[in-house]
This record gives structure tokens, sequence and C-alpha cells, in this order.
């Protein structure tokens, strides 16, 4: 895409909506309502589906939530003020994010009290040096399956901690980001206006269907998301809740479908040494595919095909040398990741970080002129503040001080938790009062200008491995306090853009937190009390959990002090290669004109995503471009991401319905005569 094209289609974005006039609060009793309806049934469903499919609810939580209630509101007849819909919008993606991290790696309990047993952190002799604050190492407490005993109290106040003051910075420095690029600096964020006006269109369409009911021509969205719906129910009560209700009825769940996906790498092996080989029968990634872009599409599936020629001369020429025949599809992922692409794709990664800075600043460089002329002119045209009135802001010590407070609390704590090291110590400092403040500011001012972020990778891997630390794995579970916040700053121009006062954000906030720690540490020990988590009830979380463990100790056995994981994997020669290989694949794409997006997908295929799952976003992609486009033209773009978050809402919702099933049947106390 030419930079006058991508200047041009920008323009088009920043003319869609303008800051209304007046502010409204948006924080009610309806947002206390939909937080304890997302808390009690949309959080639990969420971690469930992670474990058992490696999917969450996803966005589409979100719209459920807005959705219901508008009906709910509509019913009683009242209508949510725009406002309120954006708060309830925000409460479900915060809620359903907050409490997600708990499945997460390196961040949830369920997660821990998995790595400190596995395989890989016991062979590769990290297990024995993870600290009491992050799980206890008394296998008689790990069997009772029990997060309310007090060995786990550490590692929950130590959740709690990073929650609430994650939580603090994302607020203020996010705002006083905002404020910097967006009051001061005039910069107009383009991508903004897409999903304020998601959320706009359904306040507009309560008026519609209040002033002259249901229209056939206005109604095409809800027909719509009632097919995906009706796919999602249909193909989420096989693939999804059969496996959960059946869960709670046999030893072993019943699958008609493999999940989380049929595994041919054994029986490739002659033919494809060293490459997974396998399907995903989802269908909600065959929708996947449909909605994201053709071109990454089809990037990923030409990465994939390079992965399948690359994988057997590596293996051939004696470079891929952990693999042999017959490992499954988790061990040859590790093998080939740990022999070549660990270092190959940090190379790949470093010239995508190259590459992104100079696209990004080139563009910038041509448009910075117009954007100075355009402030000029609308600060020689402001006689009142700069500031919108009524919008609710927070004066700037209060942001100063805010970030001062968490930034020392995490050097404290960690500081405590490290034993004061020196190195380390000098890395929280230069985390918490240079790097997080500037690429943060840098990432709000790409954000504000262009729409575009940037990514530096491994800053805080490479930091503590040069910090001198040796001899243990502490570092690697310290609360850091290195995050980009920049990324945030868009969405208080969404809540601008709505009319959105900020304190009703703030108060949001301020009530979620304490729903997301509750409810997540309540669902994480009703889950693992039920069954061992991984284990058979939960088959995604049991065949790739294993893997995360043995790429996360690739890092954190760096600092072991001996020869280790890393030592191996971390190859100067194979990281060039991967540096120049990603600068020729950009350099070659840009002189013949194809679409960047390619690259993205084209590394995204090289044995970082599961193969498994590329041939059906890849077929999803063919059929959406060349059948649905071609006979129904561009409205098919309207449509898909319609179907797609009706499918995702349906598959969730029965998914929820196994789930409470599987838990009450779960819950039963059994008496014993």
């Amino acid at each position: 895409m030419s930079t006058t094209r991508y200047d041009r289609e920008i323009e088009q974005y920043r003319s869609l909506m303008e800051v209304p006039s007046t502010f409204g609060e948006g924080f009610s009793w309806t947002s206390l309502v939909g937080a304890l309806f997302i808390a009690l049934l949309m959080v639990p469903g969420a971690m469930y589906m992670q474990l058992l499919a490696g999917q969450g609810v996803g966005p589409a939580a979100q719209w459920v939530t807005v959705i219901l209630f508008i009906e709910v509101a509509r019913r009683a007849h009242k209508r949510l003020k725009l406002p309120e819909i954006f708060i309830l919008f925000y409460m479900a993606g915060a809620a359903m994010g907050g409490a997600m991290v708990m499945n997460q790696p390196m961040k949830g309990l369920l997660w821990f009290q998995f790595f400190r047993t596995s395989n890989a952190a016991t062979g590769m002799g990290v297990a024995e040096h993870i600290p009491w604050w992050v799980a206890p190492s008394d296998r008689d407490v790990l069997a009772e399956r029990n997060f309310f005993h007090p060995a786990w109290y550490a590692a929950i106040g130590l959740f709690v901690f990073r929650t609430v003051l994650g939580r603090i910075n994302s607020t203020f420095l996010t705002y006083g980001l905002f404020r910097l690029a967006s009051d001061i600096e005039k910069l107009p964020f383009p991508m903004a206006p897409i999903g304020a006006q998601g959320i706009a269109a359904l306040a507009e369409q309560q008026t519609e269907e209040t002033a002259q009911g249901r229209s056939r021509e206005g109604n095409w969205r809800w027909r719509i998301f009632s097919i995906g719906g009706v796919l999602g129910l249909a193909f989420g009560a096989v693939y999804m809740a059969l496996p959960a209700v059946t869960g709670a009825l046999f030893d072993t769940p019943i699958t008609i479908l493999p999940i989380p996906f049929a595994d041919w790498t054994p029986k490739t092996a002659n033919i494809l040494p060293a490459v997974a080989t396998g399907i995903s029968l989802n269908l909600g990634q065959f929708m996947l595919g449909m909605v994201l872009p053709f071109f990454a599409m089809v990037g990923s599936f030409v990465g994939f095909i390079i992965t399948a020629i690359l994988n057997p001369t590596l293996y051939n020429a004696g470079i891929i040398k952990s693999w042999s025949p017959g490992d499954d599809t988790v061990k040859t992922l590790f093998s080939a990741n740990i022999d070549f692409y660990f270092s190959f794709t940090l190379g790949v990664a470093g010239a995508l970080a190259l590459v992104g800075f100079y696209q990004v600043f080139r563009s910038l460089r041509k448009r910075r002129k117009q954007i100075r002329e355009q402030r000029d002119q609308r600060l020689s045209q402001e006689t009142g503040p700069t500031v919108p009135e009524g919008r609710g802001d927070l004066p700037t010590w209060a942001i100063i001080g805010a970030y001062l407070f968490t930034s020392t609390a995490y050097i404290v704590v960690s500081g405590f938790l490290i034993d004061w090291h020196p190195g380390v110590m000098a890395v929280l400092f230069f985390f918490a009062f240079l790097y997080t403040p500037l690429i943060s500011y840098v990432t709000a001012r790409l954000e504000g200008m262009a729409g575009q972020v940037v990514q530096v990778p491994m800053v805080k891997e490479a930091a503590f491995i040069l910090s001198g630390y040796s001899g243990d794995v502490d570092v690697w579970f310290l609360p850091v306090p290195v995050a980009d916040y920049g990324r945030r700053t868009m969405f208080y121009r969404q809540a601008e853009l709505t009319g959105t006062r900020f304190w009703s954000i703030w108060k949001t906030d301020l009530l979620l937190v304490p729903i997301i720690i509750v409810s997540s540490v309540l669902f994480s020990q009703f889950i693992w009390a039920m069954a061992p988590v991984p284990g058979p009830e939960y088959p995604f979380a049991e065949r790739m959990w294993e893997l995360w463990a043995a790429n996360q100790c690739i890092i954190q056995s760096s600092t072991l002090g001996r020869f280790s994981a890393f030592e191996k994997a971390f190859r100067p020669d194979f990281l060039l290669s991967g540096l120049g290989f990603g600068v020729v694949l950009f350099a070659v794409l840009w002189m013949i004109r194809l679409p960047v997006m390619l690259v993205y997908g084209v590394v995204r295929g090289l044995n970082q995503t599961l193969p498994h799952v590329v041939i059906p976003q890849f077929i999803g992609a063919l059929i959406s471009r060349f059948y649905f486009e071609r006979k129904m033209g561009l409205k098919w773009r309207q449509y898909v991401p319609v179907v797609a978050a009706g499918f995702a809402c349906g598959m969730g919702l029965v998914t929820v319905l196994g789930v409470g099933v599987n838990f009450l049947a779960k819950a039963v106390i059994k008496i014993p005569f």
C-alpha cells in the first residue's frame, strides 16, 4: 500500500466523528448489574473454554453483554444512553481480560500450580528454583488442590498486588499520555472512530426502533448476527458443551471432534521429518480466516509451506537434532524451536521492529508538516480552554504522583523478593523511570498520528540476562514495572468521541478490580477442585501447557549459572540469519508492491502458530475472498464480522450452559448413606 493511499485512508478515518459538546455519566446501577452478570456467568465460562479448547468468549462477551442489556432496557421502555453503552462495553472487556490472566502462562495461579511440577521445569532444572512466593514446593500441599491453603497466600497476594498497581498505572499514566497527545499536541487518533462508531450505532438503533419500530433495512445486523448465533449454538453443542457435560458424568469426557486438534505428526514423520502436521476441526478457526485480512492468511499459509520445506532440510543437515521419529506435535514444535527457531525468530522479530520503525517514522515525517499546520490553525481559532468542558479530568500532579507511587512500590517489593541484587535493581529503575515512560510516549504519539504501534522484542529478557543475576530464577517472576501504556490512549479518545465522562471510567475501575480479583480466585479454585489442571477434562491445557512450559524454561534457565537450555537455543548466527531474512523479505515485497501484511503472515506461519489452525483459516480466507465477496461484493465485508461475532456468541453461550451443568453436578455434596 502506497504512502499516498495510506494517508488518504487515514484522512477518511479522521473525519468520521467529532467530539460532542456535552459529556454524560456512563456509570449507573446498570453498570453494577452488568459487572455481576459478567462475574457470575461470563468469567467462569471463558476460563473453562480456555482450558478446554484454548479459546475464550473473546470480544463476543462484550457484544453479548451490551445487546442483552439493551434488549432488557427496551422491554422496560427505557433507553440506554451512549455513555452507558460505552461503559458496559468497556466493563465486559476489562472483566474478561482480567479474569483470563488466571489461565495465561506466567501469570495465573492455575498455571503456577502446573508449572511447579511440569516435566519441562523439572527436566531443565527450573522447578527446584521456583520461589515459594510463586507456588508452594510441598507436593502434599499441591495434591490438596486448594488455593485457600496458607501456603498459597503469598502467591495470591502477589496476584492482587500486580492487578491493583497495573490498573492504577493503566488508568493514570495512560490518561496522562492521552492528555499530552490529544489536548496538547492535538493528534487526531485516526483509528479511534472505528470502535466508537460501532457503539454509537447501537445507541442510534435504539432511537430508531423506539421511534418507528424495527425496520427491515435497519435490522440486517440482527438477522446476520442471529444466523451466526445459530451456527455457533449448533457447533458449540457438539464441540464444547458435550465434553463439558459428559465430563461431569464420566471419568473421561466424550469428544466427537478431537480437541484441540487431530495430530498427524507421528504418521507423516517419514515424509515430513521434524514438521508438525495435523488439523484443527474447530469451525471457529474457519470463521476467523474469513474475518482476518486475506493477505495475512495467505502469508501464514506460505510460512507453513516454507516450514514444511525448511524443517526436513534442517533435520537432514543436522541442525534440528532434538527431534526423533514418533514425536507428536508438542515435542516436534519444541525440538524445532530450541534447535533453530528460537534464535531465528528473534532475528525476524528484530527485523520487524526495525522495518516497522522505519515505515512509521517515514510516513510521520511526511505528515508532520500537515499536522503541525492543522494544529496551529486549530489553536488560532480556539478562544476557550483546550480541555473540553465537562469531560472530567485530573490535575497533572495526580498523574505524576500516582506513577511515582506505583513505580516505587514495584521497585520496593521486587527488591525485597530479589534480596536487593544491585544489577536487578538497576534494571528496575531503568524500566520504571526511563524505558516505560519513553516507549509509552512513543507509542501514544504513533497511535495518535498514524494509528500504528511498534513492538521492541525481548527487552525485559535481555535486560535481566545482562544484569549479572545468576544462580536462580526468581528474577523471572518479579512484578516488574515495564509495560507499554501508550496503546490504551486510543481508548480515552473513544470515550471522548462517545461523550463519556472520564470519571465514569475510573468509578468503573474501582468496581471492577475487586470483582476481577474475587471472581478469578474463586473460579480458579472451583475449577481446580473439580479435577486436576491440566487433565483429561481440559484437553487443550493437557496438550499445550507442557509446550508453553518448555518454551518458557528456555529463557528462565539463562540465569541458572550453568549450561542450560538457553545456551543451547541461543545462536547468534541463526539470529543474524533471521534478521537478514526479515529485512530481505520486506524489501522484496516493497519492490514488487505486495501488501506488507503478507510479511506478518509469513512470520506467523514460521513455526510460530500451530500449523493445525493455519489450514482451516486459509480455507476460510479463500472461500470468503473468491466466493462470498464475488457474489455479494463489499456487503460481505460488512456481514462477515457480524456473522463471526454471532458465531462466537452462540458458541460461548452453549458452552457456558454446559459449564454450568458441569459445575452444578460437581458441586453436589454426596451424603455417605
